[in-house]
């Protein structure tokens, strides 16, 4: 095991092919592969998180993605925010997410808290 820090594209490249290759032999679990493969994919989350930063989605653009990846329509989500009027006034941003549209969406939409509760152009009521 020769692993470094990745400071390039051409280290991220090489760390990217051999996760690829460990994945290939699926090692088993606290063996020598098996740890390489951990410290290679922490590496590569790190050098990601760095070069490749990618922000959360606004929360209200998070909620209409997710309606279309899951064929759902405005009135789906009457049970999670409370009416057919509040659904179509938090999508046109007239309401904001309330703590328990924000609980109930998060579990119905599989969206992860951090998703809604960013500070995009919103607060929550």
């Amino acid at each position: 095991m020769n692993i470094k820090p990745i400071k390039t594209e051409q280290d991220y490249d090489n760390a990217l092919k051999r996760v690829d290759e460990l994945m290939e032999i699926n090692p088993a679990l606290n063996t020598p592969l098996s740890d390489e493969l951990e410290i290679l994919v922490l590496l590569i989350e790190k050098y990601e998180e760095k070069h490749y930063h990618i922000e959360a989605p606004d929360p209200i653009e998070a909620i209409k993605i997710r309606m279309q990846e899951m064929d759902l329509k405005q009135k789906d989500l009457v049970p999670y925010v409370g009416s057919a009027s509040k659904v179509s006034e938090l999508l046109n941003r007239k309401i904001s997410l309330s703590l328990n549209m924000v609980v109930n969406l998060a579990q119905a939409l599989h969206l992860s808290f951090e998703v809604l509760l960013s500070d995009k152009n919103r607060k929550v009521a």
